[in-house]
């Protein structure tokens, strides 16, 4: 029997919702790789950055030898600061918003993490062998941990170990100064003065910061070098012994030493330094036989603090595939229909402090009263200091009350299901009034991030050429109908809405090839609502469903704009479910605005869509 081919391997996978695509994407190439089980990385690939104009492009092209398979879920650790939906590369020109990335390749959950973030959250998984330990030290347990690597840029990042695991540090770490040490150093400092009125340590330890080094050193030691690039560098260094390079080598390891230590006594990193990048494994021997240990040690009354922190190479290919991996398990994780910080509080309780498991008691017994109170109401509430207050949201990870509350209003609103936020008989109006708006906008996220953009493609596509549409509904459905017809008339498209199923059949038999029939139902499941799709896709029409993915009228339509909210219609008044319909409803019609953009009269529909105002 043959062996499978690495596209069939990669599309066996443990997770229920497929495999999931990860990528580094640094300012020179871009890793990537399709993770088919914990730990499990198939399809892995490296491309040159230099050959895509955009990161979509980029994407698609790996995505390209593998058209078949379904995916979900992916994340992307980029070299650059992350802040908000829109990304720019800092050494390179690429700019990009995540949720239309998200959107354009059909990804329900899109992640854009720092690069150095990613890496420093696989670092406490990496194993002895994935290290090359350089010089004397021990990591201490639950310490934290540093990390830097010299690459095109200099990144920068830490671990601070929790009671229940790490939190990563979003450094941008390799942009202070540079502290020359040396005459040496200093010459190429002012060197590099004549460029910029501002040297970092990322001008001059990253590759583009080794060729500076080089062109300084020929200058000062009076040597006609002929221009090299960093890998030239490297190569001439460890092939040719050449003198020059051997001297950028040996200044390039004690300036990484020098910005280690500096980095160790800020953070307090008895966990270790390690070094990642892909300049350091490159180097090999000669970067253990450096002046970058003696320079990590050389700190003056401080040598013996440092003396005791260890230094290591990743060895390992691609770390950052597991930290980028652990960051989208634990977001999927926290979507998946718990909250995930009120459990965590729960968890976790045992082990705080009597004063800090009283807080933790108001937390989880009255959570909006903590998220809307001041830290000194929380604690005579709790009956507790106010230093012990800070010291519980420290335990639990966070920086202060300011952090803990900003991450646990996201977790009572965006991930919280509805059947953890039930109304009860006891509530007030402001209790009822947030369980309903936390209900609705947590259905509404969740909805948001399982569009099925193809789908929305097609049906937007089958409207902006109809000759006539049509709104099927009963009950509850019936406004969503009406509310469709309201607003497709008014881009000159024939409608009617009929809510009587004794003439659902008998106006289905009367359309053409080019109509469309809209059918809503939260069941899908009704016998005249499937009957007359059954009569309009005889006619020639097309199907639009708004109702259950697995449902009879879905697999009926042409096209199913799927609606998986889960609301039993059949004992209770829907009411979720038609706020998701509405929306549907609102996408298509911008849909249609768009496509009809300078066709005749309807062109006039983008003066009536508010979301396309100005």
């Amino acid at each position: 029997m043959s062996e499978p081919r690495d596209s069939e391997k990669s599309g066996r996978t443990a997770f229920a919702d497929g495999p999931r695509l990860l990528a580094d994407i640094g300012a020179t190439h871009a890793r990537f790789a399709l993770q088919t089980a914990p730990g499990v990385f198939r399809s892995v690939r490296v491309l040159k950055c230099d050959d895509f104009d955009g990161i979509v492009a980029l994407l698609r092209f790996y995505l390209a030898d593998h058209a078949g398979m379904t995916l979900n879920h992916a994340a992307l650790a980029v070299a650059n600061p992350v802040n908000g939906d829109q990304v720019r590369m800092t050494n390179r020109d690429w700019g990009f918003s995540t949720d239309a990335v998200r959107r354009e390749l059909g990804l329900h959950t899109l992640l854009i993490v720092n690069d150095f973030t990613a890496l420093a959250m696989a670092l406490p998984g990496l194993k002895p062998e994935d290290l090359m330990q350089v010089g004397p030290g021990k990591a201490a347990a639950n310490a934290v941990i540093g990390v830097l690597g010299p690459g095109t840029g200099l990144g920068v990042s830490g671990v601070i170990p929790t009671l229940d695991g790490f939190v990563t540090l979003g450094s941008e770490g390799g942009h202070v100064n540079f502290a020359p040490a040396d005459e040496r150093e200093f010459a190429i400092l002012q060197f590099a003065w004549k460029e910029w009125p501002h040297v970092s340590n990322e001008r001059l330890i990253s590759g583009p910061g080794m060729e500076i080094i080089y062109r300084a050193l020929a200058q000062r030691n009076g040597v006609a070098g002929a221009p090299r690039s960093s890998p030239e560098i490297i190569a001439a260094a460890l092939g040719d012994q050449d003198a020059l390079c051997l001297e950028v080598i040996e200044c390039f390891c004690g300036m990484l030493g020098g910005a280690a230590a500096n980095l160790a006594v800020t953070l307090g990193a008895f966990g270790g330094i390690f070094i990642g990048g892909g300049i350091v494994p490159r180097i090999g021997a000669l970067f253990a036989a450096s002046p970058f240990r003696s320079r990590f040690e050389a700190k003056g009354r401080f040598s013996t603090y440092l003396a005791d922190i260890p230094t290591y190479v990743i060895s390992t290919p691609n770390p950052a595939f597991h930290g980028v991996a652990t960051i989208l398990s634990e977001h999927l994780r926290g979507r998946s229909g718990a909250n995930t910080l009120m459990e965590r509080v729960q968890h976790l309780q045992h082990e705080l402090t009597p004063a800090e498991q009283r807080v933790a008691s108001l937390v989880l017994e009255q959570p909006r009263l903590v998220l809307g109170e001041p830290i000194a109401d929380i604690a005579r509430l709790a009956e507790v200091s106010q230093p012990t207050v800070i010291r519980f949201c420290r335990s639990l990870g966070f920086l202060g009350l300011a952090d803990f509350k900003l991450r646990f209003a996201s977790s009572l609103t965006g991930a919280i299901p509805v059947r953890h936020s039930q109304v009860r008989g006891g509530d007030s109006t402001h209790d009822v009034s947030a369980k309903v708006i936390d209900n609705t906008v947590s259905a509404i996220l969740k909805f948001r991030d399982q569009l099925d953009v193809r789908a929305l493609d097609r049906a937007t596509l089958l409207l902006t050429r109809a000759h006539r549409v049509e709104f099927y509904a009963m009950g509850n459905s019936r406004v969503v109908a009406l509310d469709g017809q309201h607003k497709f008339f008014r881009f000159r498209i024939p409608t009617a809405s009929y809510g009587d199923s004794h003439l659902f059949t008998l106006a289905a038999e009367l359309l053409k090839p080019g109509d469309v029939v809209i059918a809503i139902s939260n069941s899908g499941r009704l016998p005249e609502l499937l009957a007359a799709v059954d009569a309009a896709r005889a006619a020639g029409a097309d199907v639009i469903a708004m109702t259950g993915s697995g449902t009879p009228l879905a697999k009926k339509a042409t096209v199913c704009l799927a609606v998986d909210h889960a609301e039993d219609s059949t004992s209770f008044l829907s009411m979720i479910s038609r706020i998701m319909q509405l929306l549907l409803i609102d996408i298509l019609s911008v849909g249609i605005s768009l496509g009809a953009d300078g066709q005749g009269d309807a062109a006039s529909a983008h003066t009536q869509i508010s979301h396309l105002g100005g």
